[in-house]
């Protein structure tokens, strides 16, 4: 899958991983399928300092992206499919906690191995891949905060190792909403300009 990018070619897609102690694994006796069950996202938790900020997501962020066709890829890897709403073998919802998922995992190697990973308890953290579509930034005691309020879902995918979050856009999004809290910087050529008239 190619996350769309912007004019200069950064892409715009940011990821998230969550703790998910609970991710399950049920199975549907021998001939059913397999379906993981966990949260991509939770909601009003605070993130780890994600470099001078801290994020949490709003109840409501996903409730126009679960209806788009989404992804479950393992590892955000797109050769890795496990799932997708199109299909129907990827189910999400948007619930009090967060943002839930249904996998059916289909009868592939990649699968079965995740399947048995979580059973063991080697797996355990989930992402999900988004694009910002509305946030708001708050200084609250000097802690700066940045809340998804609306996003644009790819993927959700269980992880082994996630590795850092990519946080660039939101540091644009960041210096962006800093530059509006400073009083607007007077241009001086013509401030001069109009003082030199005035005094005509």
């Amino acid at each position: 899958m190619t996350f769309p990018k912007e004019t200069q070619g950064t892409p715009v897609a940011e990821r998230r991983f969550f703790a998910c102690p609970d991710i399950e694994v049920r199975a549907a006796g021998d001939a059913g399928p397999t379906v993981l069950i966990g949260y991509a996202a939770l909601f009003d938790e605070l993130s780890d300092d994600l470099g001078g900020f801290r994020e949490k997501i709003a109840a409501g962020a996903f409730a126009k992206a679960v209806g788009g066709d989404v992804r479950a890829l393992f590892n955000h890897d797109p050769n890795l499919i496990l799932g997708r709403t199109r299909s129907k073998t990827l189910v999400l919802a948007e619930d009090n906690r967060g943002l839930r998922c249904e996998i059916t995992l289909p009868n592939t190697s990649i699968a079965r191995d995740l399947a048995e990973s979580i059973r063991l308890g080697d797996v355990d953290q989930m992402s999900f891949g988004f694009r910002t579509k509305a946030d708001k930034w708050e200084d609250i005691n000097g802690k700066l905060t940045r809340t998804l309020l609306e996003v644009e879902l790819f993927d959700v995918s269980p992880v082994t190792f996630p590795a850092y979050p990519q946080t660039e856009i939101a540091k644009r999004s960041l210096a962006s909403w800093q530059a509006d809290q400073l009083p607007p910087v007077p241009d001086y050529a013509i401030e001069r300009r109009r003082l030199e008239l005035l005094a005509l």
